[in-house]
């Protein structure tokens, strides 16, 4: 894409994003913590076209030193339910990467080369089907490319970050953490439905 055309891409500034009103999933939570637990949720999502994704890993504040944590959340979501997987707690998760292997399930995500990067450390597995948002919103003239822009742009909502760098290794987590997890990978299978819509 030549510079002119960049310049002429949507984007939102942070004072417009900020006026915005909150978004929140407002659908059923589920914290998947026993393999019981996955069977069932494996179930619901293999009946998905499209699901949202997204990881969280528990942050490091040490200066100067790489985050070494593994990945203690995956999020996956459809409209209505969203999967809180603690990976730390379940043993079958060969079990939940069938969904991330599944060719006929879209997985849309935000930068998703990095959490796929970082699961594959928990377990070798082959992803099919991933939709980067961040790689295609350019199609639809749209040139942020932040989740939380992307939020403003396209659903006109603001989504929070408060919790992201919260502890994600706790052993139940706090309802807010819970919302947060849920709502990052919820809005985006809105923001993919509603491109989908869209000319480009």
């Amino acid at each position: 894409m030549k510079e002119e055309e960049k310049e002429n891409l949507i984007k939102i500034s942070k004072t417009e994003l900020n006026e915005l009103p909150l978004v929140n999933f407002d659908g059923t939570i589920h914290c998947i913590k026993s393999d019981k637990d996955v069977a069932k949720a494996i179930k619901t999502l293999k009946k998905s076209k499209v699901i949202g994704f997204d990881t969280e890993t528990k942050p490091n504040f040490i200066k100067g030193v790489s985050n070494s944590n593994k990945v203690a959340l995956l999020q996956l979501s459809t409209l209505n339910d969203a999967f809180l997987f603690r990976l730390h707690d379940v043993k079958l998760i060969e079990d939940i990467f069938t969904i991330l292997s599944d060719k006929k399930i879209i997985k849309v995500g935000a930068a998703v080369h990095d959490d796929i990067k970082a699961l594959n450390k928990l377990k070798a597995f082959t992803p099919n089907n991933f939709v980067d948002l961040q790689k295609i919103v350019e199609q639809y003239g749209i040139g942020d490319k932040s989740l939380r822009k992307l939020t403003g742009l396209i659903l006109k909502k603001r989504l929070s970050k408060t919790q992201q760098l919260s502890n994600w290794e706790k052993e139940d987590l706090e309802i807010g953490q819970q919302n947060y997890a849920a709502t990052d990978a919820w809005v985006c299978v809105k923001i993919y439905n509603e491109l989908v819509k869209m000319d480009k």
